[in-house]
């Protein structure tokens, strides 16, 4: 059993994708990166990419973008993680979290903890889901749908803003017109925004990102707290979903807060089903 690390995001691509495919749902998030790695500079910062082989065999593979979290994929051999970790705490010394299988993140941050003297912490729960098949448009609310335009860039901005101080960890606005930037120019392929409308006013927003082999991830998802309990949530990633699928896609995935038991029934009601759960830790006294 070794680690290779490598510095070209195709070559990994290349050698990692035949062992992530095979859990293509689960490792939406990492064979996404990898398609943004090879298709566009977004980020300022070299990535991490490596993977363990035993018997020229693929068994693991993590992936980062700094300054986010690591991203460790499935594997059926625990100890490929304690490599992973030594290689990771080699190069970086510490990191803000990783996002790990939940079957296998409680030993990979036991390993990270004793290499990095970081303490863990689970940081969210979350459930990674996959549709094939759109079951409801919810065709009682009221509205449509419509794709972004360069004129929503200041709302963009304020909802993504909005998402993130939700969902995730409040950004800046410097870091939200970034986010948004990346939106405006990005390939339609690679990544978009489409907001549910009434009377001419958006009231919900969904987006999508990430492609892989075969689907495509969406998020994010917000709607602004006056026009919550709607659902036009609901509304805009059904309708958002069904437009992926017209355009050749075989699925969609997305990740939910399984803390959030409302969206996780929404999201099941449009068709999305459960694949797996995932761990994210955050590490370090944050």
């Amino acid at each position: 059993m070794k680690l290779v690390r490598l510095d070209d995001a195709s070559v990994f691509s290349e050698r990692v994708q035949p062992f992530l495919l095979k859990r293509e749902a689960l490792h939406c998030l990492m064979l996404g990166l990898c398609a943004t790695l090879i298709r566009t500079n977004e980020y300022p910062e070299p990535p991490y990419l490596a993977y363990v082989e035993d018997g020229g065999a693929v068994i693991a593979a993590a992936l980062r973008t700094p300054p986010h979290r690591l991203v460790v994929s499935d594997t059926s051999h625990p100890a490929a993680l304690n490599l992973i970790a030594e290689d990771v705490y080699k190069l970086y010394g510490a990191l803000p979290g990783a996002h790990v299988p939940n079957w296998l993140a409680d030993h990979f941050a036991r390993c990270w903890t004793a290499v990095s003297g970081q303490p863990a912490q689970l940081n969210m729960a979350q459930r990674v889901y996959q549709l094939v098949q759109v079951k409801s448009l919810h065709a009682a609310v009221p509205g449509e749908v419509r794709p972004m335009e360069s004129d929503d860039r200041a709302l963009i901005t304020d909802w993504i803003m909005g998402f993130h101080a939700d969902a995730l960890t409040p950004i800046s606005t410097e870091q939200a017109e970034q986010i948004t930037n990346r939106y405006l120019t990005a390939q339609p392929d690679m990544r978009g925004l489409y907001f549910w409308v009434t009377d001419d006013t958006p009231v919900s927003m969904a987006g999508y990102t990430g492609p892989t082999p075969h689907g495509i991830r969406v998020g994010p998802v917000y709607t602004p707290p006056e026009h919550r309990r709607k659902g036009y949530a609901g509304a805009c990633v059904a309708a958002l979903s069904q437009e992926l699928l017209n355009q050749g896609r075989e699925y969609c995935f997305l990740f939910t807060d399984l803390g959030n038991p409302t969206s996780n029934h929404i999201y099941q009601e449009i068709g999305y089903e459960p694949v797996a759960d995932i761990d994210d830790y955050r590490f370090g006294d944050q």
